[in-house]
């Protein structure tokens, strides 16, 4: 009892503050994501030090991921030209000159995986500002109902997957990584996510002069999307954890593990979801 008392706390915490930080401001969502983003990076790399005995440099690679948001977050608001990614790229050479200089047998590995903190993790996040900032014909605008129905999906699919899958999931989705996972429970997940989605096509104010409304069939996709690359974003993670031989991948969110156990899912839904945004819905409604 005491420990669902504090996972369900830390979740109602959780929610508010990624809600609030999302739909806040700009300045917020800045704050917000550039933490997760370097929290998220640390964890990974410390997680990779320690289970693969390597040599990654945490304090670069996560400075350099968090800056990665920053700078697109500054792209997008036109604040700052293409000019603001030269750091970046000086942090990423740096990652790979500093090698040289240490006589290490696992230098691949090293590069392989500070490389793989910024695409698998850093690049996801940042990517997450191209759903919050529309242009317009008078400038950029602060949109953020795309981006926050990204984790209004995921959330939706968890719950009725955990739901669904509890009363009738018997046929496993993926036994060899996650053997709690099932067939009736992805799909019952992935129902009650095309249910939020129409609610979302009902409900959502749409900004004058942003996008028209959005048909509830594209709404759906979205929300079938969504689910479909959080499942597998939600995989990957439970075989990075299965090959490094960890149950969590922290204890930061008491009752609820690690930052990469609560945003596991999105690091592949958030590029989903923008591609399906860019080339897709938008191709589609002009």
């Amino acid at each position: 009892m005491k420990n669902l008392i504090i996972r369900t706390i830390t979740g109602i915490l959780f929610v508010v503050v990624l809600v609030g930080g999302i739909v806040w401001n700009p300045y917020s969502l800045l704050l917000l994501f550039t933490v997760i983003t370097a929290l998220t990076v640390w964890e990974f790399t410390t997680i990779i030090n320690h289970n693969m005995h390597l040599h990654v440099n945490r304090f670069i690679t996560t400075v350099a991921a968090a800056y990665l948001f920053v700078a697109v977050w500054a792209f997008n608001t036109n604040i700052m030209g293409s000019e603001v990614f030269i750091p970046y790229l000086i942090s990423i050479i740096y990652l790979l000159v500093s090698e040289i200089y240490f006589d290490r047998s696992d230098t691949i590995q090293n590069w392989a995986m500070a490389l793989m903190a910024q695409l698998y993790i850093a690049l996801p996040f940042a990517s997450f500002n191209t759903l919050c900032f529309i242009s317009t014909p008078t400038g950029v605008s602060y949109y953020f109902w795309y981006a926050l129905s990204v984790f209004i999906f995921l959330w939706a699919n968890d719950s009725g997957a955990y739901l669904i899958g509890s009363w009738l999931g018997k046929h496993r989705l993926f036994p060899r990584i996650s053997p709690k996972k099932s067939w009736e429970g992805s799909i019952g997940g992935g129902i009650v996510a095309i249910i939020a989605s129409q609610v979302l096509a009902t409900f959502i104010p749409f900004a004058e002069n942003l996008t028209p409304t959005l048909s509830r069939l594209l709404w759906a996709g979205l929300a079938v999307l969504t689910v479909i690359f959080g499942t597998w974003g939600d995989l990957v993670e439970s075989l990075l954890k299965r090959k490094l031989g960890i149950k969590d991948s922290g204890n930061i969110l008491p009752g609820h593990g690690g930052m990469l156990d609560r945003f596991d899912s999105s690091l592949l839904a958030i590029p989903a979801a923008v591609i399906y945004i860019y080339t897709i819905m938008l191709n589609i409604i002009q």
